[in-house]
């Protein structure tokens, strides 16, 4: 028993502290407990804040933006319509489409120098419609002889002018052209074309086309000399959607 009690003692007379362990390992400052250091430190932050003289200018329930995030405001109200940013312009299109109507009206050159698809897939969806209404299903036809005509057309325009065409706006002007052919194949849905009366309205609506497309080409690319030759493979084109609506 008296064994035990001297182990015992002996077991908490370890020579542990507290205090020397964190001094020693942390590297605990005293100097820093004292309440001098921390009312010195933050009385030297007060003291560059308000020598910055930065102060809030703005009311209690209305801040004031800071001048990226106007900026920010500003350019979103001055941002265009959704319509724009994808080239959908509805006043060049029935621009567009009063030209094509009127073969003797003056091509506006700088309208008609738009990569505008709008209006030429919605008048193929048209040609395709009407001839699908009349029994005649032609959508990759249609299609197809669009995709043929554009490349043909590119090709030919940048051999023979001085000026260069993008492919999009020679799409864009050859479908808008296609419209009096939509015209053709929607009366084509009531009355048989397959006659005399047929073949010379069909030959009225190519020429229309035709000379709607080369007015615009020769004033786009400043071909005034050439618009016969121009008429003569567009007359070609149409003339296939032509077949394709009478037969």
């Amino acid at each position: 028993m008296g064994d035990f009690q001297n182990f015992d003692q002996e077991f908490y007379q370890s020579g542990y502290y507290m205090d020397s362990q964190q001094e020693e390992v942390y590297g605990y400052d005293p100097a820093y407990a004292n309440p001098e250091y921390h009312e010195a430190d933050n009385s030297a932050h007060l003291a560059d804040e308000y020598a910055t003289g930065t102060s809030y200018t703005g009311q209690v329930y209305q801040p004031v933006a800071p001048p990226e995030q106007t900026e920010c405001i500003d350019s979103y109200e001055e941002e265009p319509p959704l319509l724009e940013e994808l080239g959908i312009n509805f006043d060049h299109i029935w621009q567009k489409t009063l030209t094509v109507l009127n073969p003797l009206k003056p091509a506006d050159g700088s309208i008609m120098n738009e990569t505008d698809l709008t209006g030429p897939f919605l008048f193929c969806i048209a040609l395709g419609a009407t001839l699908l209404m009349a029994g005649k299903v032609h959508f990759g036809y249609v299609y197809g002889i669009s995709a043929l005509g554009c490349a043909g057309m590119y090709t030919l325009l940048n051999l023979m002018s001085i000026y260069s065409i993008s492919c999009g706006c020679v799409a864009s002007v050859l479908g808008y052209c296609l419209l009096p052919m939509v015209a053709l194949s929607a009366f084509a849905v009531v009355y048989s074309l397959q006659g005399l009366l047929g073949t010379l309205l069909a030959l009225f609506v190519v020429g229309w086309c035709s000379l709607s497309a080369s007015k615009i080409f020769s004033s786009t690319l400043n071909m005034s000399g050439q618009q016969l030759l121009v008429a003569y493979p567009c007359a070609l084109l149409y003339g296939v959607f032509a077949l394709l609506t009478v037969f």
